[in-house]
């Protein structure tokens, strides 16, 4: 009976070995250890309203010639969109006339928008010049981690802020960040992330969520720490704020597209040692979210798996430290 019994775990064990070396094999085989960034052709340039011309965009390789680029990942925001942008360019606008040496542009990021997010964010850029405002149309979409990328690459900024379209965080609160970001990194070709936090505002999310929201909120949070990041209370707040270097190493080697593209950014630099600091920020819900609680989750549960997974077994790797060593 016992021999039986120690036989049975033995064969449980082996199949259980070979399962996982099978997922592992699999993970190694089907992924590039690289990510891949397509762009097609139409997604180089930007249209200029006054000139009705379309003008190539920069690189984010190249020198930066601004203070700020604001970063607005926009999925069929035609109705949220408008709110947020007079916000932030209000404020833009002020802190330009008070600092002469404070420059800016906005480029906002449709990522395949089916309605007229497009048409919305080219009136502002009507209205402020190109100079400004800035309108990246993506041909298909990709994702929001995809589409702040894209944004990324086209930036001209020392320093570099993705912020949600619907205008959830308080724009004025870039202050904060700001001056969080400058302790860490004095100068654009310094390392340094300021992440807005809505962590301080959690008790009270607890008193007006559901419970089963609840619950699914302090589950996300438990595999992200289990998974991906150690240091960070909140990663999916959409207000994080990049030095011009940092945003380079970590947009090279980004490989989530979708929601979870956050956790892995703050994955990436914690890996690479980078200076990060966590700012309260103020936050409001905004009817009209695109994610579903529990499905939306779930997906993200998965892509954390992955993360942890295809780093640890070297499916996955960090550009940055390749173009290092070369």
């Amino acid at each position: 009976m016992w021999t039986c019994l120690c036989q049975l775990c033995f064969y449980l064990l082996s199949a259980l070995a070979v399962a996982a070396l099978s997922i592992v094999a699999l993970v190694l085989y089907k992924t590039k250890p690289y990510p891949n960034i397509k762009r097609h052709k139409d997604e180089e340039t930007f249209l200029d309203p006054h000139t009705i011309k379309t003008v190539t965009f920069p690189s984010l390789e190249d020198s930066p010639s601004l203070e700020l680029s604001v970063i607005v990942p926009a999925y069929n925001e035609e109705q949220r969109l408008p709110s947020m942008l007079d916000e932030c360019l209000a404020f833009l606008e002020q802190k330009s006339a008070g600092s002469p040496n404070f420059t800016y542009e906005v480029i906002v990021v449709s990522d395949g928008s089916q309605d007229a997010t497009v048409s919305v964010a080219l009136g502002y850029s009507k209205k402020h010049g190109a100079e400004k405002v800035r309108v990246l149309e993506l041909i298909e979409n990709r994702g929001k981690g995809g589409a702040v990328r894209m944004g990324m690459l086209s930036a001209r900024g020392r320093n570099l802020l993705f912020a949600d379209a619907d205008g959830a965080t308080k724009f004025p609160d870039y202050d904060k960040l700001e001056v969080a970001l400058k302790q860490l990194a004095p100068e654009w070709r310094d390392d340094g992330i300021a992440i807005g936090s809505r962590a301080h505002l959690e008790n009270d999310a607890i008193a007006t969520r559901s419970f089963f929201r609840t619950i699914l909120m302090h589950g996300f949070h438990f595999l992200v720490w289990l998974f991906a990041v150690r240091s960070i209370r909140d990663t999916q707040c959409g207000f994080k704020l990049f030095t011009r270097t940092t945003a380079r190493k970590l947009f090279t080697s980004l490989h989530v597209e979708r929601w979870a593209f956050d956790v892995e950014l703050l994955y990436l630099a914690e890996n690479l040692k980078l200076p990060m600091s966590e700012v309260a920020v103020r936050w409001t819900e905004i009817d009209g979210s695109k994610l579903t609680p529990f499905w939306s989750w779930l997906q993200m549960g998965r892509d954390l798996f992955m993360i942890w997974l295809r780093y640890l077994v070297g499916a996955w790797r960090i550009a940055s430290i390749q173009k290092k060593e070369k």
